[in-house]
């Protein structure tokens, strides 16, 4: 690589699982731009989130923190002081540093280290989208107004022109500002997207992809007859219960319609950096924050352990001569891994805030990490909360509240329908993961452990770690 610093892309979407890859062997979710980069770049099929919600992932993935660290263990909207994310490190080494799309940072127009923010984050006065949206169309227009809920599991066709769609807007504006940047430093764009986060309405063309298609079975394994709840006045919002299979079937072939879409879009711009001569030189990641459930074992939305709420989508371009094998590293890594990564690689120290590692560590096959933390305080109801613990081969969970573990085998069960939590043939295993969650959750003394047993919680604990960090 040259002596110049590369550019750098963090193409982001929200909510998309990371099992819908063509790279991750999805039978049917086309991705082939995002795929491409296996060959000039490394792609990680066991990536997790810390904090499988958005707002704590965020703070993870711009701070390059572990959760606890980051000072949230759950979803909250309130102010993060960190000073030290990831584009306030590459401001201060002479990046311009721009912002665009979906956020749910709090305030929603506070800076943290960008130069130029444009949020589409669903707020008036902080949706730039939609003010775009009511200049093009009219006044009566509205992102939902097909009447489908932003966490919900309903499913349609977008209900406007395709142009004016939210994943267009997202790559239109980001296209712009790159073509508008200072052309005497090297740029860091993070490129948010919503979608494939409800509502689940892509354009015309990609639900006609998938919606007459056979789908793969919903995955229910055998401890989730507890959320087959029934059906009838189920709210739209709903966290579980047992949808009907033409509701079930046009939620998940939506959700692939909108994945397509956005692989299409990070293709258009893939197209437009090669014609301005930047896109070799680029440095490109694309990450998502957390999965989504899509009624697996008869669960929605995110906030859970599962693969398909806590798994992520992470693949790297390595930008023009940079001196690393490209493919597949099976290495568990996570969200809090991406800032030190784009520090390591743009030539930028990396601040001792920092918990997480650079990829680069992992894909030159140095020393990594045994296993991998996450962590969500209570979402929907108070039993939900829980830690978990992974190695990308297996699993082992603890819900608090409920004093419960569970376990499974990756290697041969990823869709974990079966909890081998209680059978005396994993018992070892079992009791080896859950020291090491005793251990590690002992030393943050905060009411999980006490570094000999795992404590039940029966208090409504709430997401924040620790009252908010000061500026540092």
């Amino acid at each position: 690589m040259s002596n110049e610093r590369p550019n750098v892309i963090l193409f982001t979407t929200d909510q998309q699982r990371g099992d819908h890859l063509s790279l991750a062997g999805h039978p049917l979710v086309e991705t082939p731009n995002v795929d491409s980069w296996i060959q000039q770049g490394a792609y990680f099929p066991n990536a997790y989130s810390e904090i499988p919600s958005t707002t704590g992932a965020r703070r993870v993935l711009l701070g390059g923190q572990a959760s606890y660290t980051c000072g949230l263990i759950g979803y909250s909207s309130t102010e993060w002081h960190e000073r030290n994310t990831l584009a306030q490190v590459l401001a201060d080494a002479g990046y311009h540093c721009i912002n665009v799309g979906w956020r749910n940072l709090h305030p929603r127009r506070k800076l943290y280290g960008f130069h130029t923010v444009i949020p589409h984050d669903l707020r008036e006065g902080s949706d730039d989208y939609m003010e775009w949206l009511r200049r093009e169309v009219g006044p009566w227009a509205h992102e939902r107004g097909h009447g489908c809920d932003a966490n919900g599991w309903q499913a349609r066709p977008w209900h406007l022109d395709e142009r004016y769609h939210p994943t267009v807007w997202t790559t239109e504006v980001s296209l712009e500002q790159i073509a508008k940047r200072d052309p005497t430093r090297p740029f860091f764009i993070w490129i948010s997207h919503l979608r494939p986060h409800s509502p689940y309405d892509p354009p015309q063309f990609y639900w006609d992809m998938y919606i007459d298609r056979e789908l793969p079975e919903v995955p229910v394994g055998d401890w989730a007859a507890k959320h087959d709840k029934p059906v009838v006045g189920m709210t739209r919002t709903a966290w579980e219960g047992r949808l009907p299979p033409e509701q079930s079937h046009r939620c998940r072939a939506a959700y692939m319609g909108q994945v397509a879409h956005l692989d299409c879009e990070l293709g258009r711009m893939m197209e437009a950096l090669a014609r301005e001569g930047l896109y070799r030189d680029t440095l490109m990641i694309f990450t998502s924050d957390h999965g989504d459930m899509l009624g697996d074992h008869h669960l929605h939305r995110k906030g859970y352990a599962y693969e398909g709420s806590a798994r992520v989508p992470l693949v790297i371009k390595y930008p023009q001569g940079l001196d690393l094998p490209a493919g597949r590293f099976e290495h568990v890594v996570g969200l809090q891994d991406i800032m030190p990564t784009v520090l390591d690689i743009a030539g930028v120290e990396i601040p001792d805030s920092v918990t997480g590692q650079s990829l680069r560590r992992a894909i030159r096959g140095e020393p990594w990490r045994e296993f991998f933390h996450g962590e969500h305080s209570a979402a929907y109801h108070i039993s939900n909360g829980m830690h978990y613990l992974t190695d990308g081969k297996e699993k082992y969970i603890w819900f608090p509240y409920r004093g419960q573990e569970q376990f499974f085998d990756l290697t041969k069960d990823r869709s974990e329908l079966h909890d081998l939590g209680t059978d005396p043939a994993h018992a070892d295993r079992v009791a080896t993961w859950r020291q090491r969650l005793i251990k590690l959750l002992g030393e943050r003394g905060d009411g999980f452990s006490d570094g000999e047993k795992l404590l039940i919680r029966k208090d409504p604990y709430g997401p924040l770690a620790e009252p908010p960090q000061q500026d540092r």
